[in-house]
């Protein structure tokens, strides 16, 4: 299978933050920000896949700042890795009031998703080719997230994660 670049899974949205999106202090809900983002890290993994892909797991989200009724969002992903038929996706989140343009980094997470066939069962995906620099951090560390995500559901002993192992020693 063909490997492809990580640009080939980049995906940006935006919104705007309308009344019926934000809480009693006007501030973007925590659920409509993780909805905005599952959808653009979605695109992300369904382009590198070419397939319908569902979300498996959500981790190391970050509120760095709270985002005001009116400011325009801004959502970035691309994929960091890709494993047998799984695929780790990297989200930003950016903001910005435009009277003031005033443009703020507000969220950042780790999504995983599940590439599925025809039949609504795993498909392989093609691996991913990391180009920069900061690609191949992403990519070398995915593996690492990968193994907790994994350790943490119980579903791998620390004996068999090596890339975890190599982080204590």
């Amino acid at each position: 299978m063909q490997g492809k670049k990580a640009q080939e899974s980049y995906s940006q949205m935006m919104e705007i933050v309308l009344p019926n999106d934000t809480n009693t202090i006007h501030n973007l809900r925590g659920g409509k920000i993780l909805h905005w983002m599952d959808i653009c890290s979605a695109v992300s993994a369904g382009r590198h896949a070419e397939a319908v892909v569902v979300t498996v797991t959500v981790d190391q989200v970050s509120f760095e700042n709270p985002i005001k009724m009116g400011d325009v969002v801004t959502i970035m992903s691309k994929v960091t890795r890709a494993f047998s038929t799984s695929m780790e996706v990297k989200i930003e989140v950016w903001a910005e009031n435009l009277p003031t343009k005033n443009r703020y980094k507000c969220n950042s997470a780790y999504y995983s998703f599940v590439a599925l066939d025809s039949n609504g069962k795993p498909k392989k995906v093609a691996p991913l080719i990391p180009e920069t620099n900061d690609e191949k951090l992403d990519f070398d560390t995915a593996q690492q997230r990968r193994e907790i995500r994994l350790f943490m559901a119980g579903k791998l002993k620390i004996a068999d994660a090596p890339a975890l192992k190599e982080l204590f020693k």
